[in-house]
């Protein structure tokens, strides 16, 4: 019984800490968040279209996807180069240094993640596919 309070009570102080601390930032955001937005907008103002019409709106949206459907060639092309590249790695492994070792398996385990990740959102944020 004694173990179960002390374990609320440590939650109840932590909870505390975090509403004390949402507070603080939440103060802070409202001091200095118009600040930030004008500041932003102000270096960003050439990006920005005036005036925002659906057409014009439209029109950007299909130069956004005809540009990168444009750059797919290029990227292809990048793909194949670093697949030939990572061939002849493979081809002369006995020359391969821990270094580059090392950073060929933390991009298998960053591939990994992502796909743990992309799974858990799949199932809606539920590790085990159940929702609760």
């Amino acid at each position: 019984m004694l173990l179960t309070f002390d374990i609320y009570y440590k939650m109840a102080s932590q909870l505390k800490q975090l509403q004390s601390k949402a507070c603080q930032a939440s103060q802070f955001l409202s001091k200095h968040g118009t600040v930030y937005y004008k500041q932003l907008m102000e270096q960003n103002k050439q990006y920005v279209q005036d005036p925002a019409t659906i057409e014009k709106c439209n029109e950007l949206s299909k130069q956004l996807f005809y540009t990168r459907l444009a750059s797919l060639p290029s990227r292809n092309e990048s793909f194949w180069k670093e697949l030939d590249y990572v061939k002849n790695l493979w081809k002369n492994r006995k020359d391969v240094h821990v270094e580059q070792a090392g950073i060929a398996a933390l991009f298998g385990l960053e591939c990994f993640a992502w796909f743990c990740a992309g799974e858990i959102v799949g199932r809606g944020f539920t590790i085990t596919g159940y929702h609760v």
